[in-house]
């Protein structure tokens, strides 16, 4: 192999690695993200919970009239 192409081979693969690096920080900023949506979907989901308990009472007023 020529020195030129070795070099270039060289150059390549650092290329590769620094992208493989940033890569690598976008996957773990992602996934932080996701976690954090996940608790948020669970405290919407248990808060959901908690207005249903409280609203299943008021079910007269939610009933079709009988001409329906």
């Amino acid at each position: 192999m020529s020195e030129d192409i070795i070099t270039e081979l060289q150059t390549k693969i650092a290329y590769q690695e620094d992208s493989i690096q940033e890569l690598g920080t976008v996957v773990i900023a992602m996934q932080k993200q996701i976690d954090q949506l996940e608790l948020c979907c669970q405290a919407l989901k248990g808060r959901l919970k908690e207005a249903s308990a409280l609203f299943s009472g008021i079910s007269e007023h939610d009933e079709k009239p009988p001409h329906y």
